[in-house]
């Protein structure tokens, strides 16, 4: 499945947003991939943030990464970053951009 997301950077963070992001943790990646995703990319216009990932079920992945110890400190990290965060608890299963127009 594909899912399209939507996070924010605070604009007085890119810079340290996209430096993260050049150093995730191996553990980090490594769980994801575990989890079901083949991929996972991330766009940036100005400070808005828009995600695309194929998983084989989002659900699952939110559960199995949302009290993963790399994860969590993960997340704590973005938190600092980020204006609208990934939400990783059960109700974010349904905060995926809805399709309007596909070729």
């Amino acid at each position: 499945m594909r899912i399209a997301l939507h996070t924010r950077v605070r604009a007085d963070r890119i810079e340290e947003y996209e430096a993260a992001h050049r150093e995730v943790p191996d553990e980090l990646t490594t769980a994801i991939r575990a989890a079901g995703v083949s991929s996972w990319t991330i766009w940036r216009s100005g400070n808005e943030l828009f995600h695309l990932l194929e998983c084989e079920d989002y659900a699952r992945l939110l559960a199995e990464l949302e009290h993963l110890p790399v994860n969590v400190a993960w997340q704590a990290r973005m938190a600092d970053l980020l204006d609208v965060t990934h939400d990783y608890s059960e109700h974010g299963a349904g905060a995926g951009l809805p399709v309007v127009w596909q070729l």
